[in-house]
């Protein structure tokens, strides 16, 4: 077993408030195949104004992951990156980061995706920011 930090961003698409995002991080023990256990998980919002570019999503990560105090290496999917090459990737980072390669990896990545997702739809559901990205926000407004 080895342990790893694994990290994902849910909400990169527009809402009326702006781009509302939430940073999962997970400190987990993993073997090649499978999680063997969930040491911490923590969690950050974001809001920007404008779409998020490759330092905010640095500053993200590393803001999320400074919180996790049992340490190893990063591990992010490819696109939370913009599918920057991996050895461009690292030099971004104070810490050692890479792209999900195993199985046991690709679940860590799965459960901090859970994790992310879930919060960010609570924190709109309770704070009544308008999710409706991109649509008309009341029938009244159509009618003349």
């Amino acid at each position: 077993m080895f342990t790893i930090i694994a990290v994902d961003i849910s909400g990169r698409h527009r809402i009326d408030a702006g781009y509302y995002m939430v940073c999962a991080a997970a400190s987990l023990e993993i073997t090649p195949a499978s999680l063997e256990k969930v040491n911490e998980i923590t969690s950050d919002a974001f809001l920007f104004g404008k779409p998020p570019e490759l330092p905010d999503i640095v500053r993200i990560i590393e803001t999320t992951t400074s919180k996790i105090k049992k340490k190893g290496p990063l591990i992010t999917e490819r696109g939370e990156l913009f599918n920057l090459d991996e050895n461009l990737s690292k030099a971004l980072f104070s810490q050692e980061i890479r792209y999900q390669e195993s199985i046991g990896e690709r679940k860590a990545i799965e459960l901090v995706h859970y994790v992310s997702l879930s919060t960010r739809n609570l924190l709109l559901r309770e704070t009544g920011m308008n999710i409706t990205a991109g649509e008309e926000n009341t029938k009244e407004e159509e009618d003349p």
